[in-house]
């Protein structure tokens, strides 16, 4: 039977490559096997301080869990490619990317014309607020990698997939506030209501990444309109001016106010006391004297009317006793008070000579 070989034209060749390898092992062994040597230790990776990595192998993510999954600083022993791959991930880096997708200028390397009254959807960015008013804004969104394996596996790219959820979750929080709060008290909200919605979005995606926060960079109206609402601010602003002012001064009148009611209440008080008081006394002495009047009328009687004299002749000042006539009785004689006149007597009468009151 006949033996089947290779041609000898392909003998012939191998011959020269054979003789090669012969030469090559003999004279070279140790370089092969330092090479052997370096391929079987590059699958050692030093993880640094602020990195975690993780491992596929034979493109397949190795461990079951999270804890498995990631590895911490220090060397990570793993079989050289193509069997193994190590991706090391900085967890502890915070990166910043500007989102400019709602922005003048989208699109273009221009900006808008200020003087320019219309809008293009194509190349400037926008939203609109819940009043149907049209703004404009561009933030700046800092983050960091909270789970390697999705970040670096399952996820789509980190800054495209930010950049769409921010702004998604802009559009949808812009549409639920009015123009007048977003540009004046509510951007601490709005971007609260963002960065929520955001952090949801990138959760939903298995992007892998923790939204630290987001920085206003342009919330303003179109440049066309922007005259317009600088001047609903500045009327805003005018109005709470006032409103302080007030304020302020109700704080300050409001207490002088309420002082002074208490003075008036105070003074009304004590003057009820002293009257209460005085009209207690007299009322006191009337009942004292009627108790004696209704014992002794003629001497209460009599005192009463001494009493009276004495007081009307001291209000008089200076008093003159004038003798009777002969008879004992006085005709045509007047009295003479200053000031006032009162006749005494019968008759006409003519006032006295020397002017006697």
């Amino acid at each position: 039977m006949r033996q089947l070989g290779p041609p000898s034209e392909i003998r012939r060749l191998a011959e020269p490559l054979g003789r090669l390898f012969d030469w090559a092992w003999q004279h070279m062994h140790w370089w092969i096997a330092a090479m052997a040597f370096l391929y079987a230790v590059s699958g050692i990776t030093v993880v640094r301080q602020d990195e975690v990595a993780v491992v596929l192998r034979w493109g397949r993510l190795v461990g079951a869990t999270p804890a498995l999954q990631q590895h911490g600083p220090g060397l990570l022993f793993a079989f050289p490619r193509p069997i193994d791959q190590v991706v090391r991930v900085q967890i502890k880096h915070v990166w910043e990317v500007p989102v400019t997708t709602l922005a003048p200028g989208v699109g273009s390397n221009q900006s808008a014309d200020e003087n320019d009254s219309t809008l293009d959807p194509l190349t400037q960015g926008y939203a609109l607020t819940g009043d149907q008013n049209i703004v404009q804004a561009s933030v700046v969104a800092r983050y960091r990698v909270r789970d390697p394996a999705e970040w670096a596996f399952y996820g789509p790219k980190a800054e495209d997939i930010l950049r769409v959820e921010v702004t998604s979750a802009m559009v949808r929080s812009l549409g639920e506030m009015t123009v007048d709060r977003v540009l004046s008290d509510g951007r601490t909200t709005l971007l609260m209501a963002v960065t929520r919605r955001a952090q949801a979005g990138l959760d939903a995606a298995h992007a892998g990444l923790e939204l630290s926060s987001l920085e206003l960079i342009r919330l303003a109206p179109p440049a066309a309109l922007a005259g317009d609402f600088d001047a609903v601010q500045s009327a805003f602003i005018d109005a709470e001016t006032q409103q302080n002012q007030a304020k302020a001064y109700a704080e300050s009148a409001i207490p002088k106010a309420k002082a002074d009611a208490n003075q008036l209440v105070q003074s009304a008080r004590a003057d009820a006391d002293s009257v209460l008081a005085t009209a207690t006394g007299g009322a006191a002495a009337f009942r004292a004297l009627d108790a004696e009047y209704r014992s002794n009328p003629g001497v209460v009687r009599e005192r009463l009317y001494r009493d009276a004299v004495d007081k009307a002749i001291s209000a008089a000042g200076s008093v003159r006793w004038i003798p009777p006539p002969a008879g004992g009785k006085y005709h045509g004689y007047r009295i003479t008070v200053p000031g006032k006149q009162t006749s005494s007597g019968t008759g006409s009468g003519a006032d006295s000579e020397d002017g006697t009151r």
